[in-house]
């Protein structure tokens, strides 16, 4: 069935969007500002083009074309502040988008099919969230295991400095700091 594979394909997206990724924020205001515009002349070519539509083919392209303006929203505002949290949201609103997508796509069936694809849609929805939600805590978990590993380098560091004694000893200490990020 076509449906199933739509919502791997979610599932795929919403992973690859919480991959952790390296990002440094320095969009100007203006930037955003024109990023913003952009997004927004698109949503509204988006739109338009569904008004040619009818039913809930016309109900489906407006849930994409809304969806689509959510994403780029979310990655514009990552872009401009480079924070894991901007970053978490991508993952999260693309889940919401294909969630809502999915869902309209089942009004076309009746019965125990529409059930089936609104609890599939549902699952994958869930799915991406989690995996969100997974991806920033593993995120956290990996900065403070780095942390806790120039700590411990540092104190062994610092220790093999207390057999030394005077300048010699203050130049080991800095060193150390200067190597183990401590101040």
């Amino acid at each position: 069935m076509n449906q199933h594979f739509n919502l791997r394909s979610a599932v795929a997206l919403c992973a690859m969007a919480v991959l952790p990724l390296a990002h440094a924020a320095n969009m100007s205001r203006d930037d955003y500002k024109a990023g913003i515009d952009r997004i927004e002349a698109t949503a509204k070519a988006d739109k338009d083009a569904c008004k040619a539509m009818n039913g809930n083919a016309k109900d489906v392209c407006m849930k994409e074309a809304d969806g689509k303006e959510k994403i780029a929203k979310a990655e514009l505002e990552y872009n401009r502040t480079g924070k894991a949290d901007d970053q978490n949201k991508i993952a999260v609103v693309k889940a919401d988008a294909m969630y809502a997508v999915a869902k309209e796509k089942c009004d076309d069936l009746a019965g125990n099919p529409k059930d089936v694809c609104q609890k599939e849609a549902k699952a994958a929805h869930t799915k991406g969230v989690a995996d969100a939600k997974m991806a920033r805590q593993i995120g956290d978990a990996r900065q403070d295991a780095n942390k806790d590993k120039m700590d411990a380098n540092y104190q062994a560091a610092a220790e093999k400095c207390d057999a030394m004694s005077g300048d010699a000893k203050d130049r080991c200490i800095a060193a150390a700091k200067a190597k183990h990020g401590k101040s």
